[in-house]
């Protein structure tokens, strides 16, 4: 049954062809000084950041950027954007980008009026936010994390080689979030499916946990059916507008906190995968995707049926005299098929990851207690040497 639960989320979402329209509705809102986050430069290879920067000087916005925002935004990346928006006395962050770039404000966002080390108060202790905090907005060009609709923030400490999320409350949220399914045409494909299996992992965490009868599962099923389909079409054709405005707003969904209520959650898998993110500063979905598979046929003896109704409905299992057990696992099979036919990475060697990291990458990894088996370290260890 539902447990006890309080569901708000205040990010208002622009989606469709003429979504950027909405930066002329939410700019009025805030003040004058815009600290304007990106990537590495593509935004501005792809046209997005000019589309951008004209809205802003229409709406009589100062601009201050800061560029440079890498895939795993590191603690350094971090207090260098609290200066920076500390001197731009900013009003709004405004992220153009993907998930990281939007991670990354939120961070800054919640940083800038904390009174001490936000890396020790958010990253490492976990605490709420008790300070003033910045408004941010997001302009989505690759999908995959959710984070233009939650209060998650991902920040990798490579001197402590530490990869962590703190989720911060609904204050924290981005305002507003500007979805042109167009905006994600241009990414490359590595990345592209990365994001499509971060997805796909986002929903497996929330839906491999429980014994009950919960809506939410059965919302997770069919986003998970739409992003299978959707993503099979994507592959052959990027710039198919129908399956990738279905995969965009799917990874909204996947990662909302709407799927997550009323239930224990895992995420177990992207400890593992954080942790050898840590050490490899490899691609989040792609660290995801190699460990997945040993992880659920590793638990999969603890929640059978839960892995039985998984193969029967979301891979269409036919479980006609067979066990429990052999349906589990053909369900298995078919989700690794589809990983592969979508050119993900199926091992960690593949990732950087070598033998004498195990013990780091152990010890990296937060164990957590809502999924169906809490893992000990030999589990851990276990999973990564099924992986290599």
């Amino acid at each position: 049954m539902l447990g006890n639960f309080t569901f708000c989320n205040p990010t208002r979402l622009y989606f469709g062809k003429d979504a950027l329209s909405g930066l002329d509705k939410e700019l009025p809102k805030y003040g004058k000084n815009v600290l304007l986050v990106y990537g590495g430069g593509s935004v501005k290879k792809n046209g997005i950041y000019d589309k951008v920067v004209e809205i802003l000087k229409k709406n009589g916005k100062e601009i201050f950027e800061d560029a440079g925002v890498m895939p795993n935004p590191t603690v350094e990346k971090l207090y260098e954007g609290i200066e920076r928006a500390k001197k731009a006395e900013a009003d709004l962050i405004l992220a153009v980008g993907g998930g990281s770039v939007c991670d990354y404000a939120k961070a800054v966002s919640a940083s800038v009026h904390c009174k001490e080390d936000p890396w020790d108060k958010y990253f490492i202790r976990f605490e709420d936010v008790d300070n003033e905090v910045i408004p941010v907005g997001c302009v989505l060009t690759m999908v995959g994390t959710g984070s233009e609709m939650n209060g998650g923030s991902v920040i990798t400490n490579y001197a402590q080689k530490l990869k962590i999320g703190h989720v911060f409350g609904d204050n924290v949220f981005p305002k507003f979030s500007v979805l042109n399914p167009e905006f994600t045409f241009t990414v490359p494909q590595y990345q592209m499916v990365a994001g499509f299996f971060d997805i796909m992992s986002h929903i497996l965490e929330q839906y491999f946990s429980g014994t009950d009868d919960n809506t939410s599962d059965y919302i997770s099923e069919g986003l998970m059916r739409s992003l299978i389909k959707s993503s099979l079409t994507a592959v052959k054709n990027p710039e198919d507008y129908e399956a990738r405005s279905n995969i965009m707003w799917t990874a909204t969904w996947a990662l909302n906190t709407l799927v997550a209520m009323g239930k224990e959650t895992d995420w177990e898998v992207h400890m593992i995968g954080q942790a050898i993110g840590a050490y490899t500063n490899a691609t989040h979905g792609m660290t995801l995707s190699s460990v997945s598979l040993a992880y659920y046929r590793l638990i999969m003896p603890y929640g059978l049926e839960r892995f039985k109704r998984f193969a029967v409905n979301v891979w269409g299992v036919d479980a006609k005299n067979k066990t429990d057990k052999e349906v589990a696992e053909e369900g298995l099979r078919e989700m690794e098929k589809w990983m592969v036919s979508l050119g993900l990475v199926m091992k960690i060697s593949d990732l950087g990851v070598t033998s004498d990291m195990f013990d780091g990458i152990v010890n990296s990894t937060l164990i957590n207690t809502g999924g169906y088996k809490v893992l000990s370290k030999e589990d851990v260890l276990t999973i990564l040497k099924e992986s290599m």
